[in-house]
């Protein structure tokens, strides 16, 4: 399962130390997911934008963000993902915000999408590595599932 992982993030774009990315990649790694591009983007809708198209471009199956998906103005994952979506799968971040809530109130805050792109399913995650450590075993079984309903050989192409 080709996965980028997308953190969201002007702060970490000027210094070191992604952490949410880093969790991300290790439980998606440990899902099964090979990780085949790791980015960090400013919080502006048009870079996010971007580098999405960039990755469905590359044939990633799987782009999973982290951070962005808040309520300050500079917050514009989930516009940014939506305007690169073809299709919503609106039951992931459903999924997501009804396990946050298990952990905390402000889980209703998240404003996090996801959608089909292409052939790409993208999902927004909050960028907290805590939150994703509580929230990436919802997505982990369901993503081989995903991979083969959205491709047509199954997930499976030669040389991968």
């Amino acid at each position: 399962m080709r996965t980028a992982v997308l953190t969201i993030s002007t702060t970490l774009a000027q210094t070191e130390g992604d952490r949410s990315g880093d969790e991300l990649a290790r439980l998606a790694t440990e899902a099964g997911c090979e990780i085949v591009a790791r980015r960090i983007v400013a919080d502006d809708a048009a870079l996010i934008e971007a580098a999405l198209r960039e990755q469905v471009a590359a044939d990633a199956e799987l782009v999973f963000t982290t951070g962005g998906t808040g309520l300050t103005p500079d917050d514009v994952t989930p516009e940014a993902t939506r305007a690169v979506l073809d299709r919503d799968a609106p039951g992931f971040a459903e999924a997501l915000r009804a396990r946050s809530l298990e952990y905390t109130p402000m889980g209703i805050l998240s404003r996090g999408v996801a959608g089909i792109a292409g052939r790409t399913l993208i999902v927004n995650l909050p960028g907290s590595p805590k939150a994703i450590g509580q929230l990436f075993p919802v997505l982990a079984p369901t993503l081989p599932h995903v991979v083969a309903t959205l491709r047509p050989d199954g997930g499976h192409r030669a040389g991968h």
